[in-house]
């Protein structure tokens, strides 16, 4: 396609507003909202791969756009009753859906670019950890938006009315919705018997993905191939849609879409495991003596190495033997719902939990002894406030000699009343014996560590009902 058919195409067609519509709805949606995509370290401008997923879930409304504008551009011979007249020209059908197709794919493809760029600008101010793992996930969602295009444009051509569009859009809408509902989930149980769900192979099958809940997460190779795989065979479709001249060769056109879900779920990974995956490049350890953190993070390091090299200091000082030795960024990837994994050696910390991300100055200081002594266990996912943040409190206020006041632990309201309830605990246990102290912060400490029973109920003896 040459310059000047482009520019005609482009003056003739709704390719520029697909384009507009879509960029300018995009950013609309991402800077108009105040959601998890602006929050901690999964935030879209704060990693590359956490860039290009987020602006791949926006696909869940973006790509019934795309289909929906396509089927309107379909339909352009049809309301300018031309249809009859370029048959007998003697340019080819297929040159003229090519010319067509072109020119919705190259405006879709840029106004993705440019929405992926506009993120890019800023990523590039805050990650120091630069990789091109993110690009295969930003590609897969160009590619979707041109097929659902050309695929919504053969559908227009075939099914020439106007009710066609609006209907095209509102089946895909529903297909992506579905996608990420029961059609695409597969209900299931945590060890502890908590209900929940996770992505099963047909849910790939939408261009839209999950929320990012945690910056080492990336889609895996399989899940690249498969999608890439199932979106020619829906551009297939489309564009021998296009071209199709009777009701035989319409049918016949379904043929590469039919194709494209065989083999690409063939292709696609059934266990959840193999769809989100650890990105072991960014999650590879950076380490000042004991503290280490993941190289996607590794700015953090020089903060992190001072506070954490005291808070073990003061945790050998309180525990001995029984302290941890390290601190250490969690990379384990575990389902949604399922029950935390904590080590006694190490203190696993994650820059997303609230009482690290809230903590400043000195307060990370205690913020890591929390860690190590109360890391909670509640279900990955999950969020709560009870026995085990008023165990966390009193056991940093046993660390250090002094209740403190801890960050992260919600509202100020909420804050207060979790350190009236703290100051009642520190009152009582401080009367203990210092024997006494110990066998029950040790107590505390296995429970908290394993998740089996109560953290504060060791704590207390029991008294704290």
């Amino acid at each position: 396609m040459n310059t000047r058919v482009l520019r005609t195409e482009l003056k003739r067609s709704v390719a520029p507003w697909a384009g507009t519509v879509v960029l300018a709805s995009a950013l609309a949606f991402l800077y108009l909202l105040d959601a998890e995509w602006w929050r901690g370290t999964t935030a879209w401008t704060a990693q590359w791969t956490s860039l290009a997923l987020w602006t791949r879930t926006l696909l869940f409304y973006l790509w019934p756009l795309a289909v929906g504008l396509g089927a309107l551009q379909g339909l352009r011979d049809h309301r300018s009753k031309i249809s009859e007249l370029l048959t007998t020209t003697s340019r080819p059908v297929w040159h003229r859906a090519a010319t067509l197709a072109g020119t919705m794919a190259i405006t879709l493809a840029s106004a993705f670019a440019l929405l992926v760029l506009v993120g890019a600008v800023q990523v590039l101010a805050n990650a120091e950890y630069t990789h091109l793992g993110w690009l295969p996930i930003s590609l897969v969602g160009a590619l979707s938006l041109v097929a659902g295009a050309v695929l919504g444009m053969g559908a227009g051509r075939a099914l020439p009315s106007v009710l066609t569009p609006p209907l095209l859009a509102m089946g895909a809408f529903a297909f992506t919705a579905l996608m990420q509902m029961s059609p695409g989930r597969t209900e299931t149980d945590t060890a502890t018997g908590i209900p929940s769900t996770e992505p099963n192979r047909v849910s790939l099958l939408s261009p839209a993905v999950e929320e990012v809940r945690d910056a080492l997460v990336t889609l895996s190779a399989s899940v690249h191939v498969g999608q890439t795989i199932w979106l020619l065979g829906l551009a297939a479709t489309g564009f021998a849609l296009l071209v199709a001249a009777n009701p035989r060769t319409r049918l016949l056109a379904l043929a590469p879409v039919l194709a494209g879900a065989a083999v690409a779920l063939l292709v696609l990974p059934s266990d959840p495991r193999r769809m989100y995956v650890l990105d072991k490049a960014a999650a590879e350890l950076v380490c000042d003596g004991p503290v280490c953190v993941t190289r996607i993070h590794q700015a953090r390091l020089t903060d992190l190495a001072s506070h954490g090299k005291k808070a073990l200091r003061l945790l050998h000082g309180a525990l001995g033997s029984q302290a941890p030795v390290s601190v250490r960024e969690n990379t384990a990837v575990l389902p949604e719902g399922s029950t935390p994994r904590w080590s006694r050696k190490t203190v696993l910390i994650d820059f997303d939990d609230d009482i690290v991300a809230a903590a400043k100055g000195e307060e990370l200081t205690w913020a890591l002894i929390a860690k190590g002594m109360v890391p909670g266990c509640s279900p990955v996912g999950w969020s709560s406030m009870g026995g085990d943040d008023i165990a966390q409190t009193v056991a940093v206020g046993w660390v250090l000699g002094d209740l403190k006041s801890m960050p992260g632990q919600g509202s100020p309201n909420v804050r207060r009343e979790m350190d009236t309830r703290a100051r009642a605990v520190w009152k009582d246990f401080k009367v203990l014996p210092r024997a006494k102290q110990l066998q029950r912060i040790n107590a505390m400490r296995a429970a908290a560590l394993s998740c089996k029973g109560d953290a504060l109920d060791a704590l207390t003896g029991g008294a704290y009902r």
